[in-house]
């Protein structure tokens, strides 16, 4: 288990998917950078940008609203920021959270947030079962 996450093939990862030979009129894939699905109770995706450029084309973040809102479970959408140098590999974890979309509305956190601690706060909250209430005899 403590490989889990971690990248196995390092030169397969570097690989481009080139998504031209899939256009649509003007629609061609988008990605999504990560994906939790936990435990059949909620969706966690997550986008990352590095600071220079941080945000989204229109097209991918229409599809990724529209994705978002159409789930039947509580699903939160992360836009978050890098500094890194194309070079080295990505810290998720450690990245900040720039906005997120939840309600159908993107909003912006009032101070710095990690993504592993919005990610840990919202399963945390819509994860985890409600606790079984065992009435007194």
């Amino acid at each position: 288990m403590a490989d889990r996450g971690v990248i196995v093939h390092r030169e397969r990862a570097k690989q481009i998917v080139d998504f031209s030979g899939l256009r649509f009129g003007s629609i061609t894939p988008t990605d999504i950078d990560g994906l939790i699905e936990y435990q059949n109770r909620c969706f966690l995706f997550i986008e990352f940008k590095h600071y220079t450029r941080p945000d989204m084309p229109a097209g991918q973040r229409v599809a990724l609203e529209r994705l978002a809102t159409s789930l039947n479970k509580p699903t939160l959408l992360l836009l978050a920021l890098h500094y890194t140098e194309p070079a080295d590999d990505i810290d998720a974890a450690t990245c900040t959270v720039h906005r997120y979309y939840w309600g159908g509305e993107w909003c912006t956190p009032d101070c710095i947030v990690y993504v592993k601690e919005a990610a840990q706060g919202f399963i945390e909250k819509f994860g985890t079962p409600f606790p079984i209430r065992r009435e007194l005899a």
